[in-house]
């Protein structure tokens, strides 16, 4: 399949739609604001920031009040129903205000509009909407609120397409201390359950040059966490003659005091040598987000995952005999269609075998248009609540257990802000991506500090800091 960047022409195109939206714009009293909620993934959060420097270019401010806003975008996720539900009646309610404000333009994007059913839905239903455009054409918002504010009228903009690659956006980010860099775009996996390849288009790889240069202004920027954004990052590199492993390589190479993290990471497509390269790196944080599913081989096969149980735990132990102190999450599903009894036992005991340190856990929820929705579904929900209790009961141990390791031990803890178990600490991460709260001070926000663990939670780390 061959990638399709968007040219510097279209880039140039939109920028001129920018420019008259702020030439309309300086002409009021007080300038405009804008509001901007993306639900869902990270990948969804990095939109949200592109949306949000499009805006401010065009003479936009930025607010957290809806109730204030000139512009109000919805930056929706398709991945599980509860969200798209929570979308529509976030975007009912704002038919009030379009009452109060009849100039207030309300636009709804993202994955869940790239479904031509969700779509109809949002256009039928809320005809106050005025924009609603899908994931290929993010980089068009100049052009479609030029339109709406121009020319009057609804727009609907969702064209079919394996995807696009669009460099040079504006980016408006909201955390100077950390930062998140696409590298890839889209999936091929085609996971039975999952939307993401008909909402997000196929795999495209951004360029290497053009990931490092973004890294390195970050890195010059000041910022210290840069966290890779990949459906599947293992899978970097199609199109390009780099693959994942180089590419964590020559960024771990740059010089600057800073950490790299990535998600999400495929089974399949995780090898021995991606695990050497952090093992083996100066800025690549000891934490594997390694999503295994489920422990019977016979549901994996249906989910079409793509690997055995046995390979995933060769995985596993290889990655815990080169990183000692590695910090292993995963994500289960509960429930698939066809599981029975036996097979999540088998999950269960996957999970005691491995010990992750946390675990995000889920009951199966049907998408429309994916193979699964279809499938024979005869365990009630009922019983998939008890399952679901009891897989968390496990976890819960296991995540209790994998903390008392680091007591005693002390370890790098980048400051992000004021604690999340008391007022009294500050809070960061370690190099392993877990919560570590202690006695810091306002000036150590946005810096690394060495800490002596005291105590482990379930869920995080206290110590002290080491002056």
């Amino acid at each position: 399949m061959s990638v399709r960047t968007v040219t510097q022409e279209e880039l140039e195109e939109q920028r001129l739609y920018a420019q008259k939206v702020q030439s309309m714009l300086h002409i009021m009293l007080e300038k405009p604001l804008a509001y901007v909620h993306s639900y869902g993934c990270q990948q969804n959060v990095s939109d949200g920031e592109r949306i949000k420097g499009m805006l401010v270019e065009m003479g936009y401010g930025l607010t957290d009040n809806m109730d204030e806003a000139k512009v109000i975008i919805f930056n929706t996720c398709a991945v599980r129903e509860n969200a798209v539900e929570r979308v529509f009646g976030n975007v009912g309610a704002l038919k009030n205000l379009k009452k109060r404000s009849p100039d207030l333009i309300v636009a709804v994007c993202g994955c869940m509009v790239q479904q031509e059913e969700t779509a109809k839905r949002l256009q039928k239903t809320f005809p106050f909407v005025d924009i609603i455009f899908g994931t290929h054409v993010l980089h068009t918002l100049p052009y479609l609120l030029f339109s709406v504010l121009f020319q009057g009228g609804r727009i609907l903009e969702i064209p079919e397409s394996d995807g696009v690659i669009a460099e040079g956006l504006p980016v408006c980010r909201e955390s100077k201390i950390k930062a998140s860099v696409p590298i890839m775009y889209g999936c091929n996996n085609f996971c039975t359950y999952c939307v993401v390849p008909y909402v997000r288009g196929r795999e495209r790889s951004r360029s290497p040059q053009m990931i490092i240069d973004e890294v390195k202004t970050l890195i010059a920027d000041g910022c210290k966490d840069i966290l890779l954004l990949g459906q599947n990052v293992n899978s970097y590199g199609k199109g390009t003659d780099v693959d994942f492993p180089e590419l964590l390589k020559r960024l771990d190479e740059l010089d600057g005091d800073f950490r790299i993290e990535f998600m999400t990471s495929h089974p399949k497509d995780c090898t021995e040598r991606l695990v050497d390269v952090i093992a083996d790196s100066r800025h690549i944080c000891y934490h594997l987000h390694l999503p295994v599913q489920c422990g019977s081989d016979r549901i994996l096969k249906v989910m079409n995952r793509h690997y055995t149980v046995e390979h995933y735990l060769q995985l596993v132990d290889y990655a815990r005999k080169r990183i000692p102190y590695l910090n292993l999450t995963t994500d289960i599903i509960v429930g698939f269609p066809g599981e029975t009894r036996e097979d999540f036992q088998q999950t269960l005991e996957l999970m005691k075998r491995v010990r992750f340190d946390s675990a995000f856990t889920f009951i199966f929820s049907p998408r429309h248009g994916t193979k699964a929705e279809k499938m024979e579904d005869p365990v009630s929900a009922e019983e998939k609540g008890k399952w679901f209790r009891e897989l968390l009961d496990v976890q819960s141990k296991c995540g209790e257990d994998s903390y008392q390791k680091y007591i005693g031990q002390t370890v790098r803890v980048l400051c992000e802000g004021k604690g999340r178990t008391s007022s009294e600490y500050y809070t960061g991460k370690s190099r392993q991506n877990i919560i570590v709260d202690f006695n810091g001070c306002e000036s150590d926000i946005g810096t690394f500090a060495d800490v002596k663990i005291t105590k482990a939670l379930p869920w995080a780390l206290i110590g002290e800091k080491i002056n």
